[in-house]
């Protein structure tokens, strides 16, 4: 019963709470994944996507066979020297994230703006599936 339980935990209930070794992969697994909001208005789908740290120079948008791609690539140095000691320290992580597009979305005026850490991209919805929304009145039983 208790190897199940471990199993189903990750062990994190049975380890010292010295030990690093169940936050380690939760913090890699939440570093390399950007958090992302996916919206739908009339006229387009926006997503963005929290990329703190990033430069616009290391992010890369792309549109290929119907996929949205949003890569990045964050590298970190920071050294600090004192009288007594030194340190320097080194992080390196990339992503990608992708996501499947309805066939109503105008490739050639998809639009992505970088500000403040967050990545903006637009996706306008064709002529036809803006016209294509109709509301439908919802009536009392």
């Amino acid at each position: 019963m208790d190897r199940l339980f471990n199993d189903f935990t990750g062990g994190l209930f049975g380890r010292s709470l010295f030990d690093p070794m169940p936050f380690r992969r939760t913090e890699a697994a939440f570093r390399t994944m950007p958090a992302v909001d996916v919206a739908e208005t009339d006229k387009t789908y926006e997503i963005k996507a929290e990329l703190p740290g990033l430069d616009e120079k290391n992010i890369e948008v792309k549109v290929a066979n119907g996929v949205l791609s949003i890569k990045g690539e964050k590298q970190e140095e920071k050294e600090e020297k004192a009288k007594d000691y030194y340190r320097r320290e080194r992080s390196f992580g990339s992503f990608e994230r992708s996501f499947q597009l309805p066939d109503n979305i105008e490739d050639d005026k998809i639009q992505a703006t970088f500000k403040n850490g967050v990545l903006s991209v637009t996706l306008p919805k064709s002529a036809e599936a803006q016209q294509q929304a109709k509301k439908i009145e919802v009536k009392t039983g």
